[in-house]
């Protein structure tokens, strides 16, 4: 897959696409996994402009307070929950 996007951008959605199926991360865990701790709402803007959802799997980037988060794919919040639910995640 080739990706159009800004670097950070890319990182961010090459790290999405190594979360397995059926787990979940937070937003800040992907900051750390990208070598960029303190660039969380970096990290969410950049899953927030996603072109690519569902194939790059930004609805399992979740809040660290527990909470979904957003998504920017189809049909928004409800598509996180439903496709979350696909990988056995319940919310």
């Amino acid at each position: 897959m080739i990706f159009k996007g800004t670097q950070f951008q890319i990182k961010v959605w090459k790290y999405l696409k190594t979360i397995p199926k059926g787990q979940i991360r937070t937003y800040l865990e992907v900051a750390k996994a990208i070598k960029r701790p303190k660039a969380v709402r970096a990290v969410a803007n950049a899953i927030a402009k996603n072109p690519y959802a569902p194939k790059v799997p930004c609805h399992r980037v979740i809040r660290s307070d527990g909470r979904l988060g957003g998504y920017s794919g189809l049909g928004g919040i409800k598509t996180k929950k439903k496709l979350l639910k696909l990988e056995g995640i319940s919310f």
